[in-house]
Parts: C-alpha cells; sequence; structure tokens
C-alpha cells in the first residue's frame, strides 16, 4: 500500500507540469493528421464518384484497339512479350501460376514465359523445373531460370532475368507472382494499351482474391485492398496517371524499365521504386479496374504482419530516399509532385498509419488517464467515423464487419507504425524480406477442405509481446473510465484491448498446426 501511494504522490506532481503539456501537443498533432487523411478520404471520394458517373473508363482516356490478325505479317503483327514469374520456394502454387501464363491467349510464337527460380529446396526446384518442361513439351515458349544466390530478393531475380539475350526481342514485360493466376485474356486487354499510346509505360490491373471468405482476418484484408484498388489506384491514374505498381499483376514497357534504371533492392518495396522513377522520367501509367487477376490472401498471422512490416516499412524508406530527387525533377508538373510527395506517400504512408496506433491507442486512452486533457467530439468522433465509413464503402457485402475491420486496422496499426519508423530511421529490419506464405489448395486438400480450428499450441511462435502490452495498457485504462471517468470510452477501450489480447496469442486468421 505504502508503494502503491509512493506512485500516486509521484503521478500527481509530474502529471500538471510534465505529462499534460506534452499530452496536449500530442493531442494537437494528431489532430492535425486527422484532418489531413479526413481531406485526402475525402478528396479521394469526390474523384472517384466523378469517375465513376462520367465512365471515365481507361479506354476513353487512352487509345484502345484490339489486336487483329494481319493477312501480310501473320503473328508478326503482334509484338514481342516476356511473362516473368519470380517464385521462392513455392510448393503449394507454383503449378496455378505456370498454369495460367501458359494459357494466356496470344500467338505461341510470340511470347516467352520466364520461370525465375530462387528456391532454396532442392525437391521444390526440380517440381517447378519438371513442371516447365511438361509445358515445353506442349509446345509453350517456357525458360526456367535461376541463380547462384538470392541477393535482392524479387528485385534482384526481375533484374537477372532481363540479362538473357532472349529477352532483347521483347517489347513488353508482364508480371505475375507465384500465387497468381491471369484469365486468358489478359494480355489482349492489356497490350493494345501500350502499342496504341507511346507514352505509357504501365498498365496495372486489379487483384481478385479466391480465399477472401478463409476466415475473419481474409475478410478483413479484403476490405482494406478493396478500398486500394476501387479508390487509391483509380484515382491516382484518372488525375495524375500515377499510382503504385503493385509488383504483379501488371504489364511494362520494358524500354520505361530500362529508362528509369532498371529494378533496384534499395527498399523492400522494388515495385514502387520502379514506378515513381518512371513516373519521373515522364511515363504514365493506367490502371484498368475491371480486368481483374485472381491470387491468395495471406491466411496465417504471421505470414500477414511479415508482409504488413515490408509494405509499411519499404514505402517510409523509400520517401526518404526519394523525397529530394522528387522535389529537384523538371520533367513532372508541380502539381504531380506535391500529388506523389504529399498525398503518395505523406498521406498514405506514413501519416495514415501513425495516427491510427498514436491517437487511438495510445494519446486518447490516455486522456482517460488526464481529464485535464480534452479531445474535441469531431476528432474523437465524428472525422474517423467518415474515414471509416469511406473505407468501407469498397467492400459493400462486408459493411457489417465495419466493427470488427476497425478494431483489427488499430491492432495491425502498431506493426505498420513500428515498421514506418524503422523505414524513415533505416533502423535494423529496414531490409528485411520475407516471402509471404502461401497455403494454395494443399491445406484444404490435406483437411478434406476443412480449416484447421485448433492446432498444437506452441508459445514461442504465438505470442507477440508488443500487442499484449498495447492491450494491458488499453484494458487499465477501460477500467480506470469505468470507476472514475467521464469520457464513456470504456467500451471502445474494452474491445480494442480485447482485441490486441487475441492478436497477442495468434488466435488470428487461419492456424496451421506445424505437427
Amino acid at each position: 500500500m505504502e508503494f502503491t501511494g509512493q506512485i500516486g504522490l509521484i503521478w500527481e506532481e509530474t502529471k500538471v507540469p510534465l505529462v499534460v503539456p506534452v499530452l496536449k501537443v500530442m493531442v494537437i498533432l494528431c489532430l492535425a493528421m486527422s484532418a489531413m487523411l479526413f481531406i485526402e478520404r475525402v478528396y479521394m471520394g469526390i474523384v472517384i464518384v466523378f469517375v465513376k458517373l462520367f465512365r471515365r473508363k481507361p479506354e476513353k482516356m487512352y487509345k484502345w484497339e484490339p489486336m487483329k490478325d494481319d493477312v501480310e505479317l501473320g503473328n508478326l503483327g503482334y509484338p514481342m512479350v516476356l511473362v516473368q514469374i519470380p517464385m521462392y520456394n513455392e510448393k503449394e502454387v507454383y503449378q496455378l501460376s505456370i498454369g495460367a501464363a501458359c494459357g494466356l491467349s496470344w500467338p505461341a510464337d510470340r511470347v516467352i514465359i520466364q520461370v525465375l527460380d530462387d528456391s532454396t529446396d532442392p525437391a521444390i526446384k526440380t517440381l517447378v523445373q519438371v513442371e516447365c518442361q511438361r509445358w515445353a513439351s506442349k509446345g509453350i515458349n517456357i525458360k526456367y531460370e535461376i541463380r547462384d544466390n538470392r541477393n535482392g530478393y524479387k528485385a534482384g531475380a526481375l533484374k537477372e532475368g532481363m540479362k538473357h539475350s532472349y529477352v532483347k526481342q521483347c517489347d513488353y514485360v508482364a508480371i505475375f507472382d507465384a500465387d497468381f493466376q491471369p484469365e486468358p485474356h489478359f494480355l489482349t486487354r492489356t497490350i493494345p494499351f501500350l502499342v496504341n499510346n507511346p507514352q505509357l509505360g504501365l498498365v496495372q490491373a486489379r487483384w481478385k482474391f479466391v480465399n477472401s471468405d478463409e476466415c475473419l482476418m481474409t475478410r478483413m484484408q479484403e476490405m482494406s485492398l478493396d478500398y486500394h484498388f476501387i479508390v487509391e489506384q483509380e484515382v491516382g491514374s484518372s488525375t495524375h496517371a500515377f499510382f503504385g505498381f503493385n509488383g504483379t499483376a501488371g504489364v511494362w514497357r520494358i524500354s520505361a524499365i530500362n529508362e528509369a534504371g532498371g529494378w533496384k533492392d534499395r527498399t523492400t518495396v522494388e515495385d514502387m521504386d520502379l514506378a515513381v522513377r518512371a513516373s519521373l522520367k515522364g511515363w504514365k501509367f493506367v490502371y484498368v479496374g475491371d480486368l481483374k487477376v485472381k491470387n491468395e490472401l495471406p491466411s496465417t498471422f504471421n505470414a500477414y504482419r511479415n508482409q504488413q512490416h515490408r509494405w509499411s516499412c519499404g514505402p517510409a524508406n523509400l520517401f526518404k530516399k526519394m523525397a529530394m530527387e522528387i522535389i529537384r525533377n523538371k520533367k513532372v508538373s508541380l502539381w504531380k509532385k506535391f500529388y506523389v510527395i504529399y498525398s503518395f506517400f505523406f498521406v498514405r504512408k506514413i501519416v495514415a498509419h501513425i495516427v491510427t496506433f498514436v491517437f487511438y491507442c495510445v494519446v486518447l486512452p490516455a486522456t482517460v488517464l488526464v481529464p485535464e486533457v480534452e479531445v474535441p467530439k469531431w476528432g474523437a468522433v465524428y472525422i474517423p467515423s467518415i474515414i471509416t465509413l469511406l473505407n468501407a464503402v469498397g467492400t459493400p457485402r462486408s459493411l457489417h464487419l465495419v466493427l470488427f475491420w476497425i478494431i483489427f486496422e488499430n491492432v495491425m496499426s502498431l506493426h505498420r507504425t513500428k515498421a514506418t519508423f524503422i523505414g524513415l530511421l533505416e533502423a535494423g529490419r529496414v531490409n528485411e524480406w520475407v516471402v509471404t506464405e502461401k497455403l494454395g489448395d494443399g491445406l484444404k486438400t490435406k483437411l478434406g477442405g476443412k480449416t484447421p480450428r485448433k492446432p498444437r499450441f506452441r508459445i514461442g511462435d504465438r505470442v507477440h509481446i508488443l500487442e499484449l502490452g498495447v492491450g494491458a495498457y488499453l484494458f487499465f485504462c477501460g477500467c480506470y473510465d469505468l470507476a472514475f471517468g467521464k469520457n464513456r470510452y470504456f467500451i471502445f477501450l474494452f474491445l480494442q484491448s480485447i482485441a490486441f489480447f487475441i492478436a497477442g496469442v495468434g488466435y488470428v486468421g487461419t492456424m496451421v498446426s506445424t505437427s
């Protein structure tokens, strides 16, 4: 009791002169970041409504004519296309991607399928090589390429793949990650944009998730990514002819890649790096939202955490590396430079992550303990509610899950904020690349189509200390608000703390027993 009394005394003595001023500054900064995010979301909402109302389809914005057979030239009337499939120990999905690429509707003598296998498992390498030989025996022009190292990871594999002599005859390159399955008409939809519009360097398609109904976590991911593809990519394409390349399900003009300096492995977002550099050279991009390519969402929590670390750390690190280069560039307009630096990078890739965690999981709960600091209702309720609704409209079928989505996104914001600061400060894990685990159909086959619900519990693999620590902090703030507070935040705080505890013990997503 005496010890508790001493802590209470220290708290009362430091609260007014130290804690209150710091917390007030934090509230002001968080409200400013919330306002930035709110304006950004409203702006994109207005633009996307305009795009939909006036039917500004890519085929109307750019010249597009279907490829036609030429009587005199024959298949020579079709440009030569390279299809790259980078993969790493993809035992569960390699057949899907290779089969889909080999099934593309394009003259067989005008396309080269290039499988870039960085696998370290000899058995898997053999399986992939045999699969390539099987398609080659059917008359498909498929190349199986390996390296003696994994330098640069995916960027290194793509860069090495472009060095082969047969690539020189190709005009365009389509890229598909190992779990992506393009429809046969993919090239006939995308290549005409590049053929008829010499200013275009990239055509990007939308992702379609084959396992979005696998568990609640995949439904949450679908909501976030649908907003990215339906709104963010569409707005960037329609207003600035710029957006971040998604690393897959897109077709590049090879001369645009070369002019931009080729693939670089200086960050974990080599796709975004290339897109920004190509844009600074004056190349334009087009997003084709009604062309969807099937792929798989990470369904295990560790796989998703690793992916989100890469997707949050990489852009922050790239922003640090390229900010001055973008500002000094003279080939693009001032308006486009402002869009890339402020909207694309600063608000979406940095502010969005930081404000979600710092404001809603640290500062707002802290005001329960420090009643001298108040957060205006517009900042605590109205702005986040509108932002949430604007995000959720991209996936109407999941509107009833919006509460779960808010709580889940707040949990993930801890990991994203940490990764963002690692990227900005170029700290330890800045260039860590963990390939996202894909389960393909293997899991369902082994279990007779049923997802495992009670795996063997392994503490070392499942416990996440940071999530548990934040959960404990939120639970304490909730208890304090229930007992002494007037804010009535305790309902939110208890729900959010439970979510952090659940994530802290890894009880999220599809859980695969390692036995």
